[in-house]
């Protein structure tokens, strides 16, 4: 069982910067991939990015490549998103979720694939 917990949402303008956090809870975080999702209220969850247990591998989606950056500290059982450039249409809530896998290949891109998620944080940007 692991838990999660983010933090960091908040209100920024457009263009600015904000860096989540996730905290796990659980001996086990390093045997996760870990993946960040967002949803605004009637839409699905969309996969932002995710990273693999280990931090050497990320992936992300086409719509936040070189602004969004994945970072993990295992000795801290935490992930980051770091969000640069944030736009107009990105506020939603954000969620961390933990998906079962220790491969560097195969990370999961769709929420099914995850086993365990936090509550979320809200992101809102003003233009």
């Amino acid at each position: 069982q692991v838990q999660l917990v983010e933090s960091g949402g908040g209100l920024v303008q457009a263009g600015d910067s904000l860096r989540l956090s996730c905290a796990a809870s659980g001996r086990t975080f390093s045997s996760y991939a870990m993946g960040w999702f967002r949803q605004v209220p009637g839409n699905e969850r969309e996969f932002v990015g995710v990273i693999s247990s280990s931090g050497k591998s990320t992936v992300y989606a086409d719509s936040v490549k070189g602004r969004f950056t994945i970072s993990r500290d295992n000795d801290k059982n935490t992930v980051y998103l770091q969000m640069n450039k944030l736009k107009p249409e990105e506020p939603a809530v954000y969620y961390c979720a933990a998906d079962r896998n220790t491969l560097e290949y195969g990370l999961g891109d769709v929420h099914y694939e995850y086993d365990y998620w936090g509550q979320g944080t809200q992101v809102t940007v003003s233009s």
